[in-house]
């Protein structure tokens, strides 16, 4: 019987590999929706949901959110899509932590029960921010 030698313990290029690479993804789509504005109708095509049913969706406005970011106007990435701006603070908080973790070699196991409870309020959220921005009261909302 043989006994297999453990496995070595992942480099710290290796655990931040993910990190840096979502980085780099999100770097690469911006700067895109930098240099070819979305505020000209069709120059990204148009989202499907809103062709099919005529409501906004959560997402609707997100990419001229993007490219008003780029450009320093805060105030009108929030008029295109509240959501995303809301968010933007917390997910790089949650980049920033998956990072720190990666090149400290911290592993923090998420509990399944965690995972999904967060994972339903999120789309619960999303759900919520649909709904009200296709109401007359929520018309401000609206891309």
């Amino acid at each position: 019987m043989t006994l297999a030698a453990p496995s070595p313990a992942p480099t710290r290029s290796r655990r931040v590999r993910g990190p840096v690479l979502l980085a780099g993804g999100v770097l690469l789509a911006s700067v895109a929706l930098h240099l070819r504005d979305p505020h000209s109708s069709g120059s990204w095509g148009y989202c499907p949901w809103l062709l099919l049913t005529g409501t906004y969706c959560p997402g609707c406005g997100g990419l001229r959110a993007v490219n008003d970011l780029t450009r320093g106007d805060v105030a009108a990435a929030a008029s295109s899509n509240l959501l995303l701006v809301a968010a933007l603070p917390v997910l790089a908080l949650v980049w920033l932590r998956a990072l720190v973790d990666g090149w400290r070699g911290v592993r923090r196991p998420v509990a399944a029960r965690r995972a999904g409870l967060l994972g339903a309020a999120v789309l619960g959220l999303a759900v919520v921010f649909a709904v009200v921005r296709n109401l007359p009261a929520g018309a401000w909302l609206a891309p």
